[in-house]
């Protein structure tokens, strides 16, 4: 790894003036996110969603190079979405692209941190590198 290269990707997404059908189906909308995972280039290996009542769902994929999840306020026209991958092969900002056109959003605002900065050290260890700051 070279100096300033990241371990991955993780993308915060909030998703306003959704389709409040599309943010309350559970099947479709875990469709929709496994065909997220397929066009960012992840390898699905679990997944688990719940409905709650009156309206709502919260759901993740656990993908060979880390995570996507999704959490849904149907009432409010809003989704609260991670998009975290590992390595180089994954893309999450493909993944970013389907669930904004399923989940119909006008407006969504997103932010991408790079997790895991590290370089190698003089020893052969791996150390923080403490030379990028982050402001969230």
């Amino acid at each position: 790894m070279k100096k300033g290269e990241s371990l991955g990707r993780h993308i915060l997404v909030e998703a306003y003036d959704c389709d409040r059908e599309a943010l309350d189906n559970i099947r479709e909308l875990q469709e929709a996110m496994e065909t997220a995972a397929e066009k960012a280039g992840a390898t699905v290996v679990e997944s688990a969603f719940r409905k709650f009542q009156p309206h709502g769902i919260s759901g993740v994929l656990v993908i060979s190079e880390s995570h996507l999840t999704i959490h849904t306020w149907p009432e409010f026209g809003y989704a609260a979405i991670d998009l975290f991958t590992c390595g180089c092969n994954a893309d999450p900002w493909k993944a970013f692209e389907h669930l904004s056109t399923y989940l119909k959003s006008s407006r969504t605002t997103s932010i991408e941190i790079q997790r895991g900065c590290i370089s190698p050290g003089n020893d052969g260890e791996i150390s923080l590198d403490l030379e990028k700051e982050k402001a969230l």
